[in-house]
């Protein structure tokens, strides 16, 4: 079976699983199959959605990114700090503060990588620590709570356009931007051949440098944006803000298809992991299970991802090194 084909499949098999817990939890309160649901389980899952396509971005590259929610806690404290010195800063210079902020954090994540020739997990590890010493130092210690939150960091995930929240458009510029970038830019096709095949993309010629810095700088922008927009969904910023989120979000790539192992994966499917999480999430409290369940369930599922993407790698593997014509 073809990777892609396999790929497809999967997703499908994916949908059908969200559609029938959903059509089970409906069953027992109709309510949560309402639109209202709907869109409050798609605005719940905005923020990790965006997180995620910068995470999927990484881990096509055989890396991993840690500090992204680390990252999302520290641009958002500093945006926070920015609102509350400078009263009269526009929207859009809060956005490009927090893009501009998120990037290089990421960009630091793809130097240290690169210049000292270290696994990607020990460097998001040491920075996802350091960004959260960081949000201490820049606080120092204190919340910036509700009312000291500049009102249009606060304004922004609570607006509509056309009928829908915000957090989803941005949720959907985020995907849209992601799927242009590895299906119709040649910098996207190489970072799948690239993850697939580090060596053999040396030889090809792909900017391997370039592509891991690209990765990382564009996961800290999409963290970055996500801190902004958490802050002001949630009207505070102090220092373990999206404590652990990062789980979530590889959790969340995983389910969906996107391979640890590089070179695999794909929007949809990705898409379709933090649809799942999100529908989880909203389901487990309709049948009264304890929230303490949900990580048990979570882990459960990532295992079973893992495995399934193991499955797919072997069958592909067996598919390029085909020796049926080969004599014995």
């Amino acid at each position: 079976m073809k990777p892609a084909s396999f790929s497809l499949r999967r997703e499908w098999i994916l949908l059908a699983i969200i559609a029938a817990i959903a059509l089970a939890v409906g069953a027992r309160a109709p309510v949560f199959l309402s639109l209202r649901t709907l869109l409050d389980i798609g605005n719940d899952s905005a923020i990790l959605a965006i997180l995620v396509m910068g995470q999927m971005l990484v881990l096509l590259t055989r890396g991993v990114d840690l500090s992204v929610a680390s990252n999302l806690a520290l641009t958002g404290m500093l945006c926070a700090l920015a609102g509350q010195a400078w009263p009269g800063l526009p929207l859009p210079a809060l956005l490009l503060l927090a893009g501009a902020i998120g990037a290089l954090l990421g960009a630091l994540n793809g130097w240290l990588i690169m210049r000292f020739n270290l696994p990607a997990i020990v460097v998001t590890l040491g920075t996802m620590s350091a960004y959260r010493g960081a949000i201490f130092v820049a606080s120092g210690g204190t919340w910036v709570n509700d009312h000291q939150i500049h009102p249009l960091i606060k304004g922004l995930p609570r607006e509509t356009l056309l009928g829908l929240p915000m957090l989803l458009w941005f949720a959907a510029a985020a995907a849209l931007f992601t799927l242009w970038l590895l299906h119709w830019r040649r910098e996207g096709r190489e970072l799948y051949a690239f993850g697939g095949h580090p060596v053999a993309a040396v030889y090809a010629g792909i900017p391997v440098q370039r592509r891991l810095m690209m990765a990382y700088t564009l996961s800290g922008l999409l963290a970055g944006l996500a801190g902004l927009l958490w802050v002001g969904r949630y009207a505070i910023a102090f220092t373990e803000l999206a404590s652990g989120f990062e789980l979530t979000v590889i959790a969340a790539c995983v389910i969906g298809g996107v391979s640890i192992g590089g070179g695999v994966g794909t929007v949809g499917g990705a898409l379709l992991g933090v649809l799942f999480i999100g529908v989880i999430n909203a389901a487990l409290p309709v049948i009264q299970v304890s929230p303490f369940w949900q990580q048990a369930i979570a882990g459960a599922v990532i295992l079973a991802s893992v495995a399934l993407n193991a499955r797919a790698q072997r069958q592909a593997g067996r598919q390029i090194l085909d020796t049926s014509g080969v004599p014995a």
